[in-house]
C-alpha cells in the first residue's frame, strides 16, 4: 500500500513510520532524507537544493516534487511506500496525484495540549545529546544525564512558546491536507496519544498485510 502519513510536530509520525516500513517491509521516505542523499550524490537537483538551502532560502515546490517524484520511480517503492513530510500543501498533493496513487492518507489525530505536553517536556543533555523527558522519561537525578552527568538543558525548539509556533504553522499550511484526503475518501484517523506499541497496534488493525 501507498501511504502518506498526517499529523502535527509531536505526534511520533517519524517513529512509527519506522516501524511500519519493517513490520510492512515498504521504504519509509521522508522529504529531508532525500534533500540528503541529492545533496550528497551531487544529483542536478541536489545542487539547485544546496544552493537554496546554503543561501538560507525555502527549496520551492517545484523542485521538492521533482525529487520526490524520482525517488518514487525506484524499484524498492513497487510493493508500497510511505510518504512523510510530504505533501505538506495542497498544491503539493494535486502535483502528487499527477504521477502517483495513494491508498490512504493516514493522520494521526493528537490534541495541542498534548503535543506541548509530550514536547515541553524534553530536556537534553549539553555533553552527550542524550534525551530525557521530565514526566515520560526523567533522568535519575533532576537536571543530570544518566549516562555522563553532563547538565541537561531545553532545547530552544522544545520551548513552549517555539512548539504553540510550529502548531500554528501546521495547522494553517498543512492541516488543510485532512480536508483534502477526506473529501476523496481515503483519509484514515488513527488515535496517536497512547504509548507507540498501542499506535502501531492500531495501525495494523486498519491496515491488516495482504
Amino acid at each position: 500500500m501507498n501511504f502518506i502519513f498526517l499529523g502535527p510536530p509531536g505526534a511520533g509520525k517519524g517513529t512509527l513510520a519506522k516501524e511500519v516500513a519493517v513490520a510492512y517491509g515498504i521504504p519509509h521516505i521522508s522529504t529531508g532524507d532525500i534533500f540528503r542523499e541529492n545533496i550528497k550524490n551531487g544529483t542536478e537537483l541536489g545542487k539547485k537544493a544546496k544552493a537554496i538551502i546554503d543561501a538560507g532560502g525555502l527549496v520551492s515546490d517545484e523542485i521538492t516534487i521533482g525529487l520526490v517524484k524520482d525517488r518514487l520511480s525506484k524499484d524498492d517503492t513497487k510493493s508500497g511506500y510511505i510518504l512523510d513530510g510530504f505533501p505538506r500543501t495542497i498544491g503539493q498533493a494535486e502535483a502528487l496525484e499527477t504521477f502517483a496513487k495513494i491508498d490512504a492518507a493516514v493522520n494521526f489525530d493528537i490534541e495541542d495540549e498534548a503535543v506541548v505536553e509530550r514536547l515541553g517536556g524534553r530536556v537534553c543533555c549539553k555533553e552527550c545529546g542524550q534525551m530525557f523527558h521530565t514526566k515520560f522519561n526523567p533522568p535519575k537525578v533532576a537536571g543530570k544525564c544518566d549516562k555522563c552527568s553532563g547538565e541537561l538543558y531545553t532545547r530552544d525548539d522544545d520551548k513552549t512558546e517555539s512548539i504553540q509556533n510550529r502548531l500554528k504553522v501546521y495547522r494553517e499550511s498543512t492541516a488543510p491536507l485532512i480536508d483534502f484526503y477526506k473529501a476523496k475518501g481515503n483519509l484514515v484517523d488513527v488515535d496517536a496519544k497512547p504509548a507507540p506499541e498501542k499506535v502501531l497496534a492500531e495501525f495494523k488493525a486498519k491496515f491488516p498485510k495482504k
